[in-house]
């Protein structure tokens, strides 16, 4: 009798952590609204969803990238960085016009993303190492090319950050549009196929024959150009070029939001819906500290705290 209650108890803990890990994201986003529409001011209203939704959209648009990333068991820490870079390129390079700069920006992002690729995939680097030292240097350029803020007063760019379509912002369909592509990406091309095989096995995926290099190699340029493209909007939001705060500590609400959504850090697996709801967690999370007047290092912890009870949710099931 004792032995059955204690496996009935395994069977009871192992369905909670799958559906923990399954559609804990959603419960948490659930439960935040329902915290906020009940205690918190002025939150219902057109205003703040829209204020909610274009501040969650940069960071959801880096989320994507590093699901991609972490998908291949790997990781990318010079996503901030990359956006800082995106910002100094544009504001150097508006002069030529806004889809110049943009272009320029999204490509600095690029070959940042390349090189990445590069140390991972031929040089055998670890991705956290490589990503490290490309964090450093990529902000460290975008310091050198623009050393402190500068307005950005291009009618272009003001369009960009604070135009909409029927009431939808345009950063916000960006977003959008760019998460169903990644999505149609993972799950319906050979490339998502490779990537995740990759993920799941690299010596597997060599012996498969899969071009396990230049999959490595896309995916970081992907994450680049992700995280160019965010810096970009982000730019245009704020109207205002700043590469000493654009994508500080953003690497690290980029990995919570694709860890709470599902994607294991042992890669094999991107499910691009459940990163999507944890941007959304992250951005109720932020603002529900910051609308009852607790400081911004709450929020911090309050990260580091979901990120490590979604892997420990996800060691947990992989030991079964």
């Amino acid at each position: 009798m004792t032995e059955l209650a204690l496996a009935q108890g395994r069977v009871d803990r192992d369905r909670l952590l799958r559906l923990l890990q399954e559609y804990g994201v959603y419960a948490g986003v659930a439960a935040l609204l329902v915290f906020n529409f009940a205690f918190t001011d002025h939150f219902v209203s057109a205003e703040n969803f829209r204020t909610q939704a274009v501040q969650v959209a940069p960071m959801l648009i880096v989320a994507l990238g590093m699901a991609l990333a972490i998908g291949t068991e790997g990781v990318d820490l010079s996503v901030g960085s990359v956006m800082a870079l995106s910002t100094s390129l544009l504001s150097l390079y508006l002069g030529y016009g806004v889809w110049a700069a943009v272009l320029v920006a999204v490509a600095g992002g690029i070959l940042i993303g390349l090189a990445n690729g590069t140390l991972v995939a031929h040089l055998g680097v670890q991705p956290i190492v490589a990503t490290l030292a490309l964090m450093v240097a990529a902000r460290g350029l975008a310091l050198v090319l623009l050393p402190q803020l500068k307005d950005v007063r291009d009618p272009g760019m003001t369009a960009l950050g604070s135009g909409d379509v029927l009431g939808v912002p345009y950063l916000v369909l960006i977003a959008v549009g760019l998460a169903l592509l990644v999505a149609f990406v993972v799950r319906r091309t050979t490339f998502g196929r490779q990537l995740l095989a990759i993920g799941d096995s690299r010596p597997a995926a060599r012996l498969a024959g899969l071009p396990v290099r230049r999959v490595l190699i896309v995916v970081y340029a992907c994450s680049g150009a992700l995280a160019a493209v965010a810096g970009v909007l982000a730019t245009a939001r704020l109207t205002a070029s700043d590469p000493t705060s654009l994508g500080t500590l953003m690497e690290l609400s980029a990995i919570t939001a694709v860890v709470v959504g599902g994607t294991p850090l042992s890669g094999g697996r991107v499910r691009i819906g459940g990163t999507v709801a944890g941007a959304v967690l992250i951005q109720l999370l932020t603002t529900t500290l910051v609308k009852h007047d607790l400081p911004p290092s709450w929020t911090q912890m309050a990260q580091a705290v979901v990120i490590v009870g979604a892997v420990y949710a996800a060691r947990e099931r992989g030991k079964r």
